[in-house]
């Protein structure tokens, strides 16, 4: 079990409206999707407090990924009080995204 949390299209807006939020798009048969969750895991962990980390199943939460233009996954989107600060896709290094996550914080 991830220790991101996983958001719906009912839980999205409020989830990232306030602060900043790492979204990771991806789906259970996504292998780089999977080699992608200690990585978020482990930032969820050293973010807490600071920054939110959640997943959205595109397979589940079609309207989502399509809202947000998803053609590929993982996807990872970070979202600084409601608008997309920075976009990531394919597997992605911890510390790219920890960057990422400390550049919006400070914006």
């Amino acid at each position: 079990m991830s220790n991101a949390q996983e958001l719906t299209v009912d839980t999205f807006e409020s989830t990232v409206n306030n602060g900043v939020t790492l979204v990771d798009f991806w789906a259970e048969w996504c292998g780089p999707c999977r080699m992608m969750t200690p990585v978020l895991d482990q930032l969820a962990t050293e973010y807490a407090g600071k920054a939110k980390i959640a997943k959205v199943n595109v397979d589940n939460e079609q309207d989502l990924a399509i809202k947000f233009d998803i053609s590929s996954i993982p996807a990872l989107l970070i979202f600084k009080d409601g608008k997309v600060a920075k976009r990531f896709v394919g597997v992605t290094a911890k510390g790219e995204l920890a960057a990422a996550l400390d550049g919006a914080a400070a914006g």
